[in-house]
């Protein structure tokens, strides 16, 4: 008999909640593919190479006893004459696993190693009779064994002998490409080049005109001022002052030399064809520095194992505080790692953001940075700091595929990023950069890098550089260089006035654009090249090649101590401008703080790159953001460009005193250096620049300075800019002026952005000139 329920009974069970059961906890997956991966790759290293050996004895000379005939019986079988390279072949692929080259780079050489020996087994085999995979071993060990019969005994059947050697070539042809990494467009790309540097060197119908001879530092060329200067009284322009213009060389085109085995670096943008280690210009025959000037790095010490390891450990940590996740890989850097996290669904990822501080103590490691998500996936990236960091040296960057497929002579050499891969930037894209970083984070040794790998690449007459250099050490060892524009500028009012130089440079480069009808540098140089400028009749001779011109300040904040607001509005006004006319900044300091990166100069400033810095708020001054506090220094970077959303980490090349010296040495033994003097004094030293009275002024420096003087004192006005605007005067020289009148006890002395002080009154100064 059935039993009857109560109902109170089946009330409770209806308002008694169902109990739910705990979630299983999955076992950590330990990555055992990952721990025995290192040690068998080394295994079957070292086996190969030992199988290549055994061949050796028994192929080559028979002495490897019966084992060794064994051996020989069977590669001859299977390969046939191509047995003969089995020795070499074992051996080749053994170093190749103990070098522990990156897995896709290895399964892509062996996929192309495959298809090319397929391709060159079964020409062997046509050459040799084709024999049927049927025939007898004796007669397949004279062609190419059983596997060159099987590739091409079927293809000559169905489409003809002749037509199987046409397909063992394509085999053998694409077999090597994929073997080399090396696309077919990049020997397209060879072949135009080699044909067009032919066309130039021998062009036919050309009548050859009587070369110029090479301008020295003491013979130049009709020099860009006195060109610029007839130019704009032509067009009813107003000439600036001597101390506000800017003298440029000539450029002629220059001829490729075929006899380069690199690329040739060129402009593509711009069109300007350029050699790619020697280059003619319009000064003479320059060659750029070889790049045995530059070191390669040591080899990596990695094995893998480490990874492996903090693999099983990150993914038992995230376990352990209840987030249901799992390691799915890694990408090994010079100075992280950076390993993928996927989640299940329903995780939050704040969650694992929160355990920043459990991870890092759970892998004994100083602090990780976690990127959530990673750009393009749906995963988490955690970025721990390798045991063992590995060199990234700047003849390494420079020698590589990305370095010579960049053709823009502001390219160059950044570093390499988490995945290991070589990052090139172009500084005209940026086109200002603001590098902001502690004391011994790197800063000073990526500008050196920047400036090294303009010389290496470019010609004086393709880019001029402006250094500033307050500390007086960081940029010493680039002095005369043929590419400066000045000396190395290490007074901080110096810079100021050097910054005025470039704004009014800028400004004619505008005029100039303007009268041809182009927008930027780039249509200007096309145009010149092509000869479709719209040039005033009989102006011709005036237009030439103009320069880049990339302006480097080591040290923002000692110019900002000296002179804040002029060295302000001049940054502002040169990065608001200049790009499109090719000139470019590239600022340093190690104060992030706002009152030297001011909010003015980080609006105009796009592009920044970030090393170690001491302090959240230090990260956001320079980034917005928060995480280069947790850099580990040494170059280590974030690099965020205009275009970026989120920035990169990346390992900042690295480039020693000793390779700089070098190559420096080796530039200045080519050509010496031809400073311009259009501004008054730039770059030399205070004992050469600042007159100590007015008794070594001209006659009319002298009426200046008393006409200065009445106006300082009648309007108790101590100002540079009311001189420049009452005088009509450049800055450089209302600038002197002013300290012309502090020397005089007329001044006081600068107060930054302020006026001056004024010391005497007008009845004193009347007192004065009648004594």
């Amino acid at each position: 008999m059935a039993t009857k329920t109560s109902p109170s009974r089946r009330a409770a069970s209806r308002k008694s909640p169902a109990k739910r059961r705990p979630p299983s906890k999955k076992p950590p997956r330990t990555p055992v593919r990952t721990v025995l991966s290192p040690w068998a790759r080394d295994a079957l290293g070292i086996g190969l190479v030992v199988f290549g050996l055994l061949s050796v004895l028994s192929m080559w000379f028979e002495a490897a006893g019966p084992a060794g005939d064994g051996i020989a019986w069977l590669l001859k079988a299977a390969f046939g004459i191509g047995a003969y390279a089995a020795p070499v072949v074992g051996v080749y692929w053994g170093v190749v696993l103990l070098r522990d080259l990156a897995r896709e780079e290895r399964v892509r050489m062996f996929i192309g190693f495959l298809v090319l020996g397929l391709g060159l087994l079964g020409l062997a085999s046509l050459g040799n009779g084709n024999p049927s995979p049927l025939a007898t071993v004796e007669i397949l060990q004279q062609a190419a064994g059983y596997v060159g019969a099987i590739v091409v005994y079927p293809l000559s059947k169905l489409i003809s002998e002749i037509g199987a050697a046409i397909v063992c070539v394509g085999l053998s042809a694409l077999g090597f490409l994929i073997f080399t990494g090396t696309p077919v467009s990049t020997i397209t790309g060879w072949v135009h080049e080699f044909r067009a540097s032919r066309a130039e060197r021998d062009p036919v119908g050309v009548a050859v005109e009587e070369e110029e001879p090479p301008a020295t530092a003491g013979s130049r060329r009709p020099d860009w001022r006195a060109r610029r200067s007839s130019f704009l009284e032509s067009m009813g322009l107003t000439e600036p002052t001597a101390d506000e213009l800017v003298v440029l060389p000539d450029v002629e085109e220059p001829v490729l030399d075929l006899e380069d085995p690199e690329p040739p670096l060129e402009a593509a943008t711009r069109g300007r064809g350029r050699g790619a280690r020697t280059v003619s210009t319009a000064s003479g025959p320059y060659q750029l520095p070889p790049l045995d000037l530059l070191r390669e790095a040591p080899p990596s010490t990695a094995d893998g194992r480490h990874e492996a390891q903090v693999m099983e450990a990150l993914e038992r940590t995230l376990q352990t505080f209840g987030v249901d996740a799992r390691v799915t890989g890694s990408h090994r850097g010079p100075t992280v790692t950076m390993y993928e996290v996927d989640i299940a669904a329903g995780t939050k990822v704040n969650k694992v953001l929160s355990l920043s501080s459990d991870i890092a103590y759970a892998l004994a490691t100083p602090d990780v940075r976690i990127i959530a998500p990673i750009p393009g996936k749906s995963a988490i990236g955690i970025e721990v700091p390798n045991q063992h960091r590995d060199f990234v040296m700047l003849g390494d960057i420079l020698r590589s595929r990305a370095a010579k497929d960049a053709r823009h002579p502001l390219d160059v050499a950044l570093g390499k990023d988490v995945h290991g891969r070589i990052q090139m930037v172009n500084l005209a894209t940026m086109p200002h950069v603001l590098i902001a970083g502690a004391t011994g984070a790197g800063k000073s040794s990526l500008i050196n890098c920047f400036i090294t790998s303009l010389l290496m690449r470019t010609t004086p007459d393709d880019v001029r550089l402006v250094l500033v250099d307050p500390k007086r050490v960081e940029l010493s060892h680039f002095a005369e260089v043929p590419h400066l524009l000045s000396p190395v500028i290490v007074h901080p009012k110096r810079a100021a006035e050097a910054l005025q130089w470039i704004v009014r440079e800028m400004e004619l480069r505008y005029e100039l654009l303007a009268t041809v009808g182009v927008r930027d540098i780039d249509g200007y140089e096309d145009g010149l090249r092509s000869g479709t400028l719209r040039i005033p009749p009989g102006q011709e001779d005036r237009y030439e090649h103009l320069p880049f011109i990339v302006v480097v300040i080591d040290e923002l904040a000692d110019l900002m101590m000296v002179a804040p607001r002029d060295v302000e509005d001049a940054i502002c006004r040169i990065a608001q401008m200049a790009r499109a006319v090719g000139i470019h900044l590239v600022v340093a300091t190690q104060r992030p703080s706002v009152d030297v990166v001011t909010g003015l100069i980080k609006a105009n400033i796009p592009s920044r790159i970030a090393l170690m810095t001491s302090s959240q708020a230090d990260s956001r001054v320079i980034l917005d953001m928060n995480g280069a506090e947790k850099l580990v220094g040494h170059g280590d970077m974030l690099y965020a460009p205009a275009s970026a959303s989120k920035p990169a980490r990346l390992q900042g090349a690295w480039v020693t005193e000793q390779e700089i010296h070098d190559v420096s040495a080796f530039i200045r033994g080519q050509r010496e250096v031809v400073y311009e003097n259009s501004v008054e004094g730039l770059g030399l030293p205070p004992a050469e620049h600042e007159l100590s009275g007015a008794s070594g002024l001209a006659d009319d420096d002298e009426t200046l300075l008393e006409q200065a003087a009445e106006l300082v004192i009648r309007s108790q006005l101590g100002s540079t800019s009311m001189l420049q605007r009452k005088l009509k005067v450049g800055f450089a020289r209302a600038g002197r002026l002013m300290d012309l009148l502090e020397e005089q006890g007329i001044v006081g002395p600068s107060q930054g952005s302020k006026a001056r002080d004024v010391l005497i009154s007008w009845d004193e100064w009347e007192e004065r000139r009648s004594a």
